[in-house]
């Protein structure tokens, strides 16, 4: 019995040859990734799938019809474009060039399936939020249960003592009484004073606020304790009350010192309407301030590197859009979303490690006459208008009018919109 060295079997007893060529280490390392990625493939798959079962009990089969059909659309497709088997008997006998393009295939084929998971896990996230942790809000907007369509929700942000600033934009930019229901009815514009309740609830402050509210109609009151330390808080839980009421394509804030165009607004929102997820203002990277006792003062400025640093880019606090992935987002994280000292910058840290497009627009931040004046003339509308020196109009009572007058579009503008 003759054997060949290292073999424990006599060659002329074999069946049958094999014939193995032999790989270079390059293509042995290639095949590697490719199983690697490969099992990715399959095991990305399965979790999916189990996620899936583990959530299909027979209540939300009939409350998420669509989102159902999506995952079961996306993961066919990227199913079909992948077979594991094929794929790895393709990468055998492939030289290594084509091993490499199989590789990048796979690599893709599982980006475009954690996109889908993601994207699916989002919708079922806001489907359940909008089910379960708004319901509270929704029975005291509508009898009804369902949420109220609109194209923007518009918060103006407001305290105890702004009555006269109330008035001053009631007075000039905004639509009152029967203009502002036609507004929301015929348009999807909601337009509320955002205000929460006082330390001694039920008291003179409140009942103040349910008396203008039951005269204007105007009012989005939030299970908040007003103060100004708490402006991170507020904007947080606006959005998520906001998010519980309304099913808008943008959520918008606003300081009640601000001169606003809704026209112009209303078009430059509608610019991005196709956009999941934008974040749309003047962009700014102001100091971050480490000194005790100062305006703007950041409790938290180690976390932002040596004194002297900027914080990270992010949308001045007068006014600034979001869309509703965004608001979603917020709504279903608000628990865990840290608040630093200013809200602006709260909010940029929200969105800042997402998938988020930031919109630097300038016509959002200009300033007042004879800044905004010129730019009307030369048909150049702004948007908003504020003084950068008083973060807001200087003496916004007795000046909102004047802006107005100067540097609003016309009355026409915004019934002339077409959304």
């Amino acid at each position: 019995m003759h054997t060949a060295a290292g073999w424990p079997w006599p060659l002329e007893n074999e069946p049958r040859k094999m014939r193995v060529k032999a790989l270079s280490g390059k293509v042995i390392i290639v095949l590697c990734i490719a199983c690697f990625l490969a099992g990715s493939v399959v095991r990305s798959w399965t979790n999916s799938h189990h996620t899936f079962q583990k959530n299909g009990h027979q209540q939300e089969e009939q409350e998420f019809p669509i989102i159902r059909h999506h995952v079961s659309k996306q993961l066919a497709e990227v199913r079909s474009d992948f077979d594991p088997e094929n794929t790895l008997e393709k990468l055998v006998e492939a030289k290594p060039v084509d091993i490499m393009e199989e590789v990048t295939r796979t690599h893709q084929a599982i980006q475009s399936l954690d996109k889908t998971i993601s994207a699916l896990e989002m919708e079922l996230a806001v489907a359940r939020t909008r089910k379960i942790d708004g319901q509270n809000m929704v029975e005291r907007a509508s009898t009804n249960h369902s949420l109220q369509k609109a194209f923007v929700v518009i918060g103006i942000n407001t305290a105890f003592s702004s009555k006269k600033r109330r008035d001053s934009l009631r007075e000039s930019w905004m639509p009152t009484g029967a203009k502002l229901k036609k507004l929301e009815e015929e348009k999807g514009i909601v337009i509320k004073f955002v205000i929460g309740h006082s330390a001694t609830r039920g008291g003179v402050l409140d009942k103040a606020i349910d008396e203008e509210d039951a005269e204007f109609h105007d009012f989005l009151r939030l299970k908040h304790v007003e103060g100004y330390h708490e402006l991170s808080t507020k904007t947080r839980l606006y959005f998520s009350t906001a998010f519980s009421i309304w099913d808008a394509e943008f959520y918008l804030k606003v300081d009640d010192d601000v001169h606003v165009n809704l026209g112009m607004l209303m078009n430059t929102l509608a610019r991005y309407r196709s956009k999941p997820r934008i974040y749309i203002g003047c962009m700014k990277s102001g100091p971050v301030l480490s000194q005790k006792g100062v305006k703007y003062h950041e409790p938290e400025y180690w976390k932002f590197g040596e004194e002297g640093n900027k914080y990270f880019r992010h949308a001045t606090g007068q006014i600034y859009a979001i869309s509703k992935d965004l608001a979603a987002y917020i709504s279903i994280n608000s628990p865990i979303l840290h608040r630093y000292a200013n809200e602006d910058v709260s909010l940029g840290a929200w969105l800042i490690g997402l998938e988020v497009e930031h919109v630097d627009d300038r016509s959002m931040c200009c300033g007042t006459p004879p800044d905004c004046e010129w730019k009307a003339r030369a048909g150049k509308v702004c948007v908003a208008s504020f003084d950068w020196s008083c973060s807001g109009i200087c003496k916004s009572v007795e000046r909102m009018k004047e802006v107005h007058q100067s540097c609003g579009e016309g009355d026409g503008a915004l019934w002339n919109v077409d959304l």
